[in-house]
């Protein structure tokens, strides 16, 4: 007659799986939240998961399944997920570290007054770095402390866009200190390199890493606005910047074609799923204003609605108002900006494409810092 498991052997069991990230057994983890065993052989196990949305769930999922599965007496298996708490995952960060302290990410304290910005698009090529780029330099123009983060590891581009690509960053003791320029500070992987023609080929682990000490390790000051240029699609870069600034809201860059918008729309939803806000929609590259009939006559090089479409389907998809802040049209001089290091914002010339990134900019500017909805440690003191 074959018996059911124990609890002991189950947990045993559990013990040989590893988490796929953080490559320790999820029983040391304490992601093991439940085990019940029926008298029919048939097993639950409830798992906690670090953050909603993790995209390794279906891997835990698949791989506790075979290793419960494999138990004599077990006739089925039942997975259940759930989220760990904030205590909990601070817990686990206590417990990875090994008692030590953590590096404080300033713009991640319940306290802080910079408006943080993810500039977000769905597939490469659709000019985000262009786009964070002359929004920096715009807020800074308009009187605003802004920091720039190139969060894009594998293909940094914003240190050549603002003429700094062969600069290094100042280190101070620990700190390390961001490059000054056109008004603003920047930090990017392409400035921690030994040489500008070295290759970056980080996995995972790595990549967050180098987000956390870009957020952490650098003296920022005291800063208005911080953008993160992040990598296109919804990968590790973008999951780590939902975990560690919780209250970074996200633009999303699109063209506007319907190939451009559907992927657009998933990097709008990962961070619905890291629990940020869309702040709005960036249409780039929206029309060609024809060289020979002038602006009114548009030529729709890219097609048409793009912007439109992704900004409305996450409007119904969240609950709230996702709006299309700009339509900015195909100009040679943003190219040439780029190219040069001079942002096309900073140029005298009328541009319609400058004017766009302006009001975008001047749109960020209205929503200012305060501390609404913020936790301020004040305790009522009797009389």
């Amino acid at each position: 007659m074959t018996t059911t498991p124990t609890t002991e052997q189950v947990q045993d069991a559990l013990a040989t799986v590893k988490d796929p990230e953080i490559k320790q057994p999820i029983t040391d983890l304490g992601m093991v939240k439940a085990v019940d065993i029926g008298e029919d052989g048939q097993v639950t196990v409830e798992v906690w998961l670090t953050v909603a949305g993790c995209p390794m769930k279906d891997t835990i999922t698949r791989e506790v399944t075979a290793a419960v599965s494999a138990l004599d007496g077990v006739t089925g298996v039942s997975v259940g997920l759930d989220v760990m708490s904030e205590e909990q995952r601070k817990e686990l960060q206590a417990s990875l570290r090994g008692g030590q302290p953590a590096r404080e990410i300033p713009f991640a304290r319940p306290d802080s007054l910079t408006k943080v910005y993810a500039i977000a698009s769905g597939k490469g090529g659709v000019g985000k770095s262009s786009v964070t780029v002359n929004l920096a330099v715009e807020l800074g123009r308009q009187g605003l402390k802004v920091g720039v983060v190139d969060a894009d590891v594998y293909g940094h581009s914003v240190p050549a866009m603002l003429g700094v690509a062969d600069q290094r960053p100042t280190q101070v003791e620990d700190m390390i200190m961001p490059v000054p320029v056109l008004g603003i500070r920047v930090i990017s992987v392409g400035m921690l390199k030994p040489k500008r023609e070295q290759v970056v080929a980080w996995r995972g682990p790595m990549l967050d890493r180098a987000l956390v000490q870009m957020l952490s390790d650098v003296y920022w000051g005291d800063l208005d606005v911080l953008l993160l240029d992040l990598p296109p699609g919804t990968g590790d870069v973008a999951i780590s910047v939902g975990q560690h600034l919780v209250n970074s809201e996200v633009l999303v860059v699109t063209t506007p074609q319907e190939a451009a918008a559907e992927v657009a729309e998933r990097a709008g939803t990962i961070a619905s799923m890291m629990h940020q806000r869309v702040a709005g929609v960036i249409e780039n590259m929206s029309f060609l204003a024809c060289p020979h009939c002038g602006p009114e006559h548009r030529l729709e090089v890219f097609g048409s609605g793009g912007g439109r479409r992704v900004a409305q389907t996450l409007t119904q998809r969240f609950g709230y108002d996702v709006p299309v802040l700009a339509e900015v049209p195909l100009d040679l001089a943003l190219r040439e900006g780029g190219d040069s290091g001079r942002p096309l914002v900073l140029r005298d010339e009328p541009s319609a494409a400058a004017e766009a990134l302006r009001e975008v900019a001047t749109g960020l500017v209205s929503k200012g810092r305060g501390l609404a909805g913020m936790q301020l440690g004040l305790s009522p003191v009797g009389r």
